[in-house]
């Protein structure tokens, strides 16, 4: 059984309460809100946690075993807080969220219910609707390796080894015009050849989307303009005159990481394993059976 806090144990025994809710918001951009559903401001740890104007929470059920508990948090877009522009960005998709029991006349006596990830976010009429995940949600994300001819490292991590951050693997662009919602035209990165960055990524270091991540999907050059095609539709929120930093991309081939990073030692994949039409076909006369790589 959890043994509460002391104070907040003989508040709850008391039978005549004076509970509120209040909600921690972590994005990954280090931003921290607070919000809380009672009528004034309460602090504390450092955090103001502020009335949400219909902030609202739903019943939690508990399940057992390692099933993901989830629950909803429901309210209105307000001020400066929350935007629909920021949840349309992403900047709050994967955003930690703790959910506090507070006495609002003495906010030390106080209990910590849960720790959640935000998961999908609904926009409709005004309203946002937020669906918090419980811890158990890492239990479905994959662990371990796969058995695969592609390499299974993100080209810059520690597995991988490459440092992105040298001139020749990333260039300083800036957006000259906006060709779609996935598409947009670049200068200032002339000095690299064309599909370079192709499978790479970007951040942006001005304009709405300042400080996100977007993956490149290919690189092509017309007319020494070169055009960037984007996973997500970032030009809804592009200007030209945004800035951005491109950094190479990876195929996750090994012939890509041995010409062009230089990297075959810390290839992540198993490049000769045989294909299933190998595994399937019959064995012929004069098939090497020495041992030797059968794909090369």
């Amino acid at each position: 059984m959890k043994a509460l806090e002391a104070g907040y144990a003989t508040h709850i025994a008391s039978g005549a309460t004076t509970l509120a809710y209040c909600w921690r918001l972590a994005r990954a951009d280090g931003m921290v809100l607070g919000f809380t559903d009672h009528d004034r401001t309460l602090h504390f740890d450092e955090t103001d946690f502020v009335p949400a104007h219909g902030l609202d929470g739903s019943e939690v059920p508990a399940k057992f075993g390692a099933q993901v508990d989830t629950a909803e948090v429901l309210g209105v877009l307000h001020a400066d807080a929350i935007t629909e522009t920021d949840i349309a960005l992403g900047r709050y998709d994967g955003a930690g969220v703790e959910t506090f029991r507070v006495n609002w006349r003495d906010t030390s006596q106080r209990d910590l219910l849960r720790h959640d990830t935000i998961g999908e976010i609904v926009r409709e009429d005004g309203v946002f609707r937020a669906e918090l995940r419980s811890g158990q949600q890492a239990l479905n994300q994959v662990k371990g390796r796969v058995y695969q001819r592609l390499c299974n490292a993100s080209l810059g991590d520690s597995q991988c080894g490459i440092d992105l951050e040298i001139s020749a693997y990333r260039g300083f662009a800036t957006v000259t015009s906006v060709e779609g919602r996935f598409r947009l035209g670049l200068s200032g990165l002339d000095g690299f050849d064309p599909g370079w960055f192709d499978f790479g990524h970007a951040v942006w270091a001005s304009g709405q989307r300042i400080g996100l991540r977007d993956s490149v999907l290919s690189q092509t050059r017309l007319g020494g303009v070169d055009l960037l095609e984007f996973s997500m539709p970032v030009g809804d929120w592009a200007s030209a005159g945004d800035e951005l930093t491109v950094y190479a991309g990876c195929d996750r081939r090994f012939d890509t990481c041995r010409q062009k990073f230089g990297n075959g030692v810390n290839f992540r994949g198993f490049p000769h394993i045989p294909g299933s039409d190998y595994v399937l076909r019959y064995p012929r006369q004069g098939d090497a059976l020495d041992g030797r790589a059968v794909v090369r």
